[in-house]
């Protein structure tokens, strides 16, 4: 956690980490049920991010909301983000299965834009998970964990990058392209997918 954020979390700070580390830990666990293969990997990369002091402000003052500490673990369901990405889309909802049926934790919502995909093309299984502040601190935390294939965290990261550029020309052709993409990209997901259930069948 950076210095910045210890003062914007204040009291919680410490607290915040430890759910970070311990849903973290469990999932490193959960994980390793998705494969009984010893060569295979369980999953690409797991990576998480506490929230930044300015980016829980701004989302706060959008929900008209405080901007403090207190209120950003009241009102934001993302205050800790973890996101897995994985070989195949099959992994996804089988980590989901195993992250529902767990009883270790509280699922408040699953979006499914795999399923369902943003209007952008933007593909992604978003968890939200409601944990509570350890060491009898009264509260809870918001986590978000983020399911995604190798190509659509490839296609989301080059997305928002393209999507943060100054004085963009043919923004209309450029979004259809990314969209375009997208449904490629998605359709080669679905092709890898079926591969790896005919040679398990074999």
């Amino acid at each position: 956690m950076t210095s910045e954020q210890k003062e914007y979390y204040g009291e919680y700070a410490e607290a915040i980490a430890q759910v970070r580390d311990s849903v973290m830990a469990e999932l490193e666990r959960i994980l390793e049920g998705v494969s009984r293969d010893p060569e295979q990997a369980p999953f690409e990369h797991l990576i998480s991010r506490i929230k930044g002091a300015e980016s829980a402000k701004e989302k706060l003052r959008r929900k008209g909301c405080a901007e403090d500490a207190a209120s950003a673990l009241v009102n934001l369901n993302d205050i800790i983000g973890i996101r897995v990405v994985t070989h195949f889309i099959g992994d996804i909802y089988q980590i989901l299965e195993m992250i529902s049926g767990d009883g270790l934790w509280k699922v408040e919502t699953v979006k499914d834009y795999i399923a369902s995909p943003k209007p952008n093309g933007y593909r992604s299984l978003h968890v939200i998970l409601s944990l509570p502040l350890p060491e009898g601190m009264a509260g809870r935390c918001g986590v978000e964990l983020q399911l995604r294939t190798i190509a659509m965290d490839c296609w989301a990261a080059l997305e928002h990058q393209m999507r943060y550029k100054k004085e963009v020309k043919n923004t209309a052709l450029i979004s259809a392209e990314l969209k375009r993409c997208a449904d490629e990209m998605a359709s080669a997901d679905l092709t890898m997918q079926t591969i790896r259930d005919v040679l398990k069948g074999n």
